[in-house]
């Protein structure tokens, strides 16, 4: 599972140039460039030893401590029985969105004799349950909660005992549908989307989400990760449509008046949250990688940008079968988009769903920079399905994997600067969390499962995997997944399973490095000094300042470099200590060392620099991601006689997303391109030719906010181009333009598009220009445009509406209160919640926004929704 976490996002143009649905702000440097450094000793936690005979009132408390950590403990899920096969015969009624199934399990006792058998079956309304072994079905007794089956059995059953138990029933997935988690936003497991065809330009659809415990909201289960089964699902619909689901199609069947019985075998086993499939009107590209078949569903109408899109699927499954000396495990892989998902995305086994963000035409899928979301879920395949965590409290043996992967892709694809890049985002992501929240990686405490999908389990997981590749080197990390996946294909792990894997690999002892990363929480926080006083031997105090009373004192590698001309040198030391002198031995003298400068530590790292030595960093590191920082740095020090003179050579830089925050920079100083003609002449180039398209359109955005009148031309020929970064970017260009008289024609000629890169530049003009009757374009295309487009336009929708009521505001205030009260992403709704606060005035829809904040369930909503609330209160 992909899980996506809401960012603060922005109205206004330069944010919506961002190419991905949810906004990362690396922020890699110190925001000072004089840190202040403290005494490591002072900062160790002093314990002091207590004498409890005695006392009481502490010997209570401390048994009250211990009794609760029992209370709280999550075990993985007793295994009293273990399901052989799962046999489902399903149809669904749209009106009451419903299923009607008939379940056929096969099952044997795992170990010890049983005379009861439950299941999760939740909403359910059953008819007769039968057993049956090696004879007739014979109908047993049950009772029923709504949420579990106890099952009678006819005698007591050991484990040398095969049966069978079939039944039919009724599944109601809405009903105590409930709160989910930052990952996974709701509880259904199964979903009818516009199942009575009411909305228009909206598909009607059923699409599954098992995890964590979902799927049996629609099938009858042990629905536990440790729990594993081979599968045929049979799906009646209507012959117009497609199904996709797990394994092979291995039967049709025309069933008459207009329907048809799909048969979908997985011969192999894999874990009930896995079982899935999806039903729509979908076109469906082909491709495939060695004798293994690949699709690509997608809306009709789509299935070019869908190629597109998923054009890398291939490459990335020969890519992870070399590197794990794995192949795919599975007889097909397809890939599905459909309508209001719950999540980013989802690993079924051989088929994942994703959200419809990936939902692209031809020309928006030039700039798709979905790659992430793809590996991600293909990865899992192997760590998740065909490898699968035995309890939800080691997830991250799922989800750290599947996070590392996008890593792995980016450096094997685009480079090891774009990599770092976007592991420094998911560390960034992990840090932002763990400001309120600090626990252990693998926890077995926990209230409910959905807590486990956060930034600790996805990107702390990812990172400190990756370190673990540093340690151990690439060859022996990469043996040790081969090892492990062979060793547990098919079955299911917890982390010391993986402990193991890599120690019989690299023969070392790894339980320093799996207690402290895995099994414990936090996260170094280090300060490091360094003494130049002797260049030929710099000196280099570590100290490490965390709360040794919460945290582990760490042991690490620690890599320093630095650079005699263009030769770099480097050395790596052990760090064990609390406060820790290395001597550097450098011999030649040295005036600046760069401590981690590949970025490969998950730390919190302070260390005194000037602007002149982060210029020095950027002028001589070999790696884009120091260069990223130190430049990244100088803009937030606002160094900028520092700034002002790397910035040609960063314009230039072979990693575009330097050249990318250079535009972003020179943005906010465009008198730089008025005392550097040449400056000038670089970026309109830029904006020609560059290779990346998004560094292309910063380019437009800095010759917009400079001249942009001077820069007519230069719009007006980019504005057709075929991406629409660049195209959006080169219209907003031209409406701000002052001494040109824009032809109105010209702005109505993209008045048709339905991206939002060319939309917001045309609602832009008509607010900006005052426009009358464009009301129902503003409506129309709030109803066209899908994904985080939405959420940027929302803002403009807005304005406009308040600008001119008699355009249609009521119509505006019911289009945002439906989505504030409705829509399944989170973001939508807060783009709704900002929209309707231009509104306010009218007690009528102050009332319906407090109440549909009182329903939100997102909990950094809710705090966002109160503190606005509150403040119109006091307003008022």
């Amino acid at each position: 599972m992909n899980q996506l976490t809401l960012n603060d996002l922005s109205f206004r143009w330069i944010v919506s140039k961002l190419p991905a649905l949810f906004f990362v702000v690396i922020l890699m440097a110190c925001k000072t460039n004089q840190v202040a450094v403290e005494d490591a000793e002072d900062n160790i936690l002093a314990t002091e030893t207590h004498t409890i005979k005695g006392d009481s009132a502490m010997i209570k408390a401390l048994i009250a401590t211990e009794e609760l950590a029992i209370e709280n403990y999550q075990p993985s899920a007793k295994k009293d029985f273990d399901i052989l096969h799962t046999d489902l015969d399903l149809a669904f009624d749209y009106m009451n969105q419903s299923v009607s199934g008939t379940a056929l399990l096969t099952i044997k006792p795992f170990f010890y004799p049983q005379k009861e058998l439950i299941l999760d079956a939740q909403d359910f309304e059953l008819d007769k349950i039968f057993f049956s072994q090696n004879g007739d079905p014979e109908s047993v007794s049950y009772q029923y909660d709504e949420a579990k089956i106890r099952i009678q059995l006819p005698r007591e059953l050991t484990r040398t005992d095969t049966f069978q138990v079939t039944f039919d029933y009724n599944a109601f997935p809405e009903r105590n549908a409930g709160e989910g988690s930052a990952a996974i936003t709701d509880t259904k497991g199964l979903y009818f989307i516009d199942p009575m065809d009411t909305v228009p330009d909206k598909p009607t659809m059923i699409w599954t989400q098992g995890e964590t415990a979902h799927n049996s909201k629609w099938f009858p289960t042990i629905d536990s990760p440790n729990e594993k089964f081979t599968q045929l699902i049979k799906l009646t619909v209507v012959d117009s449509l497609i199904s996709i689901g797990n394994g092979e199609l291995i039967r049709q069947e025309s069933l008459g008046d207009g329907l048809r019985k799909d048969y979908w075998e997985m011969k192999l086993p894999h874990s009930p949250y896995l079982a899935a499939f999806a039903i729509g009107d979908f076109g469906k590209v082909t491709a495939q990688w060695e004798d293994v078949p690949l699709g690509y569903f997608v809306e009709k109408g789509y299935e070019k940008g869908a190629e597109k899109v998923f054009k890398n699927t291939p490459e990335m499954m020969g890519f992870f079968s070399d590197l794990l000396g794995v192949k795919y495990p599975w007889p097909k892989y397809d890939q599905i988009v459909v309508r209001d998902f719950v999540s980013g995305a989802m690993e079924n086994t051989t088929a994942s769903i994703f959200m419809e963000e990936l939902r692209l035409t031809e020309r928006e899928a030039i700039d798709s920079e979905w790659d992430y979301i793809i590996a991600h879920e293909l990865f899992h395949q192997w760590f998740g399905d065909y490898v699968t965590t035995e309890s939800w409290a080691n997830i991250t043996l799922n989800e750290g994997f599947a996070n590392y992967s996008e890593f792995l892709w980016s450096e094997y694809k685009y480079g090891a600067d774009e990599a770092k890049l976007k592991l420094i985002a998911e560390t960034e992501n992990y840090f932002a969390e763990a400001k309120s929240k600090q626990v252990d990686l693998v926890r077995f405490e926990y209230e409910n499962a959905e807590d486990l999908f956060d930034s600790h389990s996805y990107s702390k997981g990812g990172a400190i995997l990756h370190m673990l590749r540093e340690y151990l080197g690439s060859e022996a990390f990469y043996a040790g997944l081969h090892s492990y996946l062979e060793e547990h294909a098919l079955e299911n792990v917890e982390v010391n399973d993986l402990r193991i894997a890599f120690e019989k690999v690299s023969g070392e002892d790894l339980n320093w490095f799996f207690n402290q990363w895995f099994l414990d929480k936090g996260h170094p926080d280090i300060n490091f000094d360094v003494d130049y006083s002797d260049p030929s031997n710099v000196l280099i105090t570590v100290s490490q300042l965390q709360d040794l009373s919460t945290t582990p004192l760490y042991q690490f590698p620690l890599e320093v470099s630095w650079y005699a001309g263009s030769k770099r040198n480097n050395k790596r030391f052990m760090i064990t200590r609390a406060s820790q002198e290395i001597a550097l031995e450098n011999g030649s003298p040295v005036n600046l060392v760069l401590i981690d400068e590949e970025k490969n530590l998950l730390a919190k790292k302070s260390i005194e620099m000037s602007p002149d030595q982060m210029r020095e960093q950027f002028r001589s590191s070999i790696f884009g991601i120091a260069r990223y920082e130190a430049l990244d740095s100088l803009m937030a020090w606002e160094a900028t006689t520092e700034l002002e003179s790397i910035l040609p050579a960063a314009l230039e830089d072979q990693f575009w997303s330097i050249r990318e925050s250079a535009l972003s920079i020179l943005q906010g100083h465009s008198e730089w391109l008025a005392d550097t003609p040449e400056l000038e002449r670089k970026v309109v180039a830029i904006a020609a030719n560059d290779s990346k398209n998004s560094v292309r359109a910063g380019a437009l955005d800095v010759l917009s906010a400079f001249a942009p009148d001077k820069h007519y031309s230069t719009f007006l020929n980019l504005v057709n181009d075929s991406s629409y970064l660049v195209a959006g970017s080169a219209l907003m260009g031209l409406v701000t333009v002052t001494d040109h008289k824009i032809d109105l024609g010209i702005i109505e000629g993209f008045a048709t598009e339905n991206n939002f890169r060319m939309v917001i530049p045309v609602a832009d003009y008509y607010i900006t220009n005052s426009v009358s009757g464009k009301g129902n374009w503003f409506i129309e295309k709030a109803n066209s445009i899908s994904g985080e487009g939405l959420y940027f336009f929302l803002g403009y929708f807005s304005e406009y509406f308040s600008r001119s009521p008699e355009e249609g505001e009521m119509d505006a205030v019911t289009f945002l209160l439906e989505k504030l009260e409705h829509d399944s992403r989170n973001y939508v709704r807060l783009g709704a919640f900002q929209g309707l606060l231009s509104f306010t005035e009218k007690p009528e829809v102050m009332r319906r926004i407090s109440e549909a904040a009182a329903q939100e369930t997102d909990s950094e909503l809710i705090m966002y929704y109160q503190y606005f609330l509150e403040a119109l209160k006091d307003e008022n």
